[in-house]
């Protein structure tokens, strides 16, 4: 029996025992699903490094069937690029000056939807919650995802800063742009060029946190468009995007192209190559 166990047992008020109780099962839940995606996911690395089902068996002191079974059952490895355990969705509220009220937007409350169907998928627990229209927001928390562009918030603004190749900037002529210092290119969304067109740009990327102790997964479109088109380019190349960066830092832009009656995107593209952050150094 576990000290923590012991604890628990020994606790006399039942209220109390009881609420103890159930946030000791919640937790060992987490820790049982988050256990079982590294066992699969240590299991597909030794088969795709070319070691059989009755090689990883032999030296894992395990039988070839039960090697097998962990192999396609159980959360999938890739559901890590969002969090462990537990992830948290942050999606803005805006102000509607004209009324005077908070509202938030069709698009990016379809966003957030779709991100917490999307982690459930996976086994992950979700909390929904919103970046206020002040933008204050703590960003010191793990299994973060933040769907929220730099100029709704000073904390994401500053977060946004730390990438060392991408950047969000102003044209000259007002509209937001977002920039790749690396390849030399200006990302500009469709509604602000001319002739317009039904396109904006995304973007992703794995930022570090405010205290240094852990990153946040980060989402902004230069319009609520761009945003949905990067949860779905996550919601069908997942698994290839956790192949290329794990959990580890990087960023992206997605191009979109999308309905304009309806704003649902109907092509999501990766527009430049996922920047490792650990690869890269500011230009």
């Amino acid at each position: 029996m576990s000290d923590e166990l012991r604890r628990i047992v020994a606790i006399d008020d039942p209220y109390l025992l009881l609420r103890e109780v159930t946030t000791r099962l919640a937790d060992a839940q987490q820790e049982v699903t988050e256990l079982a995606r590294l066992r699969r996911r240590v299991v597909q690395d030794l088969h795709a490094q070319g070691l059989s089902y009755a090689q990883i068996a032999a030296k894992a002191g395990l039988s070839r069937g039960r090697i097998h079974q962990i192999r396609h059952t159980g959360p999938a490895p890739e559901g890590a690029f969002l969090g462990r355990g537990s992830v948290t969705v942050a999606t803005p509220l805006r102000r509607d000056d004209e009324r005077g009220r908070t509202v938030v937007a069709v698009d990016d409350v379809s966003s957030g939807k779709r991100l917490e169907e999307l982690a459930r998928s996976y086994g992950l627990d979700v909390i929904s919650e919103h970046v206020p229209v002040t933008g204050a927001i703590d960003l010191d928390r793990d299994g973060l995802v933040v769907v929220c562009g730099p100029r709704m918030s000073q904390e994401m603004w500053d977060t946004y800063a730390q990438d060392p190749v991408l950047a969000w900037e102003r044209a000259e002529d007002g509209p937001w742009t977002v920039v790749d210092r690396k390849a030399g290119l200006v990302h500009r969304s469709g509604q602000d060029s001319a002739p317009a067109r039904s396109y904006d740009v995304g973007y992703l990327g794995r930022l570090p946190r405010p205290d240094g102790q852990g990153t946040l997964l980060a989402i902004a479109g230069i319009h609520t468009q761009g945003s949905l088109g990067v949860v779905q380019l996550l919601t069908n190349d997942l698994n290839t995007l956790w192949g290329q960066v794990g959990d580890q830092r990087f960023s992206t832009l997605v191009g979109v192209e999308y309905d304009p009656d309806t704003s649902e995107p109907l092509s999501a593209e990766l527009l430049c190559p996922l920047y490792r952050h650990d690869e890269e150094t500011s230009v």
